[in-house]
């Protein structure tokens, strides 16, 4: 196995169902011997991510997602139920191995909600047409919301910050934060009583929160063609350098809706060709970032 000396972090992105390909990412890697020293995860990423960095994203495979799928089909099911439910069985094995001196540093990015009017909202069940407001102020690149009521939080198992800090007791809530996008999930999302919301209002993929935290280099992963931005938004896009720290990019040259996947609509075979597709993309880069 090939372990960095280089103080590797792997970011991984939002997507919902997408992820399916990021996770096919993560698995290309580890089969071609890439361990991080740290891996960093937002919304739908952070289960795969968490497998990751214990080595074990190919044992997780596909039948995660298909599971995912199968279980949106049944009766009274939601996207929050759906997702609390798989949070729940792939985390409990988890909890001993995670913590252990020897495992790379997880990050889960996320969003406080941080005033009195934002609480009022996001934790209701007015936060649907909030949701569905942001979609919209996303189109037209309007970010103010968002920058007066949240405030972006990265947790990790090793915070010297324990309101930051990744336990085994809170990590469910912490996965289940980083994913609740308000206009499709229903349940809110709290840690230690605080309000939370989906990391994709601020922050798509934590490369940079990573590169911020002193990692010399940075695989950044895409399930999106073209330039990987920072937030919903789409004003600031990633850049390959920050300061001393040099960020890859990995990403599908095509959308996934061409496979079968979209955020929250997929199907079995979709889920297994995006999973596949992004097994294919995470060898084909590291051949190429082997020569460099």
């Amino acid at each position: 196995m090939i372990v960095s000396d280089n103080f590797l972090a792997i970011a991984t992105p939002v997507g919902s169902f997408k992820g399916a390909f990021a996770h096919g990412v993560l698995t290309g890697l580890e089969q071609c011997g890439i361990q991080a020293d740290a891996y960093a995860a937002a919304s739908s990423s952070v289960i795969p991510a968490t497998w990751a960095a214990l080595g074990q994203a190919a044992e997780l495979g596909a039948d995660y997602w298909i599971a995912g799928w199968e279980a949106l089909q049944l009766p009274n099911q939601n996207m929050s139920k759906v997702m609390q439910r798989g949070i729940r069985a792939f985390s409990r094995s988890l909890k001993s191995s995670l913590f252990d001196v020897t495992t790379p540093t997880l990050y889960i990015a996320t969003n406080q909600v941080v005033t009195t009017e934002a609480i009022e909202l996001t934790q209701t069940d007015r936060a649907k047409e909030l949701g569905k407001q942001l979609m919209l102020s996303s189109v037209r690149q309007d970010r103010s919301w968002v920058d007066k009521h949240l405030k972006f939080a990265l947790f990790s198992t090793r915070s010297q910050n324990a309101q930051r800090r990744i336990t085994a007791n809170n990590y469910p809530a912490v996965a289940y934060a980083s994913s609740r996008i308000m206009h499709a999930w229903d349940l809110p999302a709290a840690i230690e009583g605080l309000p939370y919301v989906d990391a994709a209002y601020t922050c798509l993929c934590p490369a940079l929160a990573v590169a911020q935290e002193g990692y010399r280099e940075v695989i950044a992963i895409s399930n999106e063609p073209g330039a990987l931005y920072q937030d919903m938004f789409h004003l600031d896009a990633v850049p390959d350098q920050w300061q001393h720290t040099k960020i890859h990019f990995i990403r599908p040259a095509m959308h996934l809706k061409q496979l079968g996947v979209d955020f929250t609509k997929a199907s079995p075979a979709g889920l297994v060709n995006a999973y596949q597709y992004g097994q294919e993309c995470g060898h084909n880069f590291v051949r190429t970032w082997r020569r460099n």
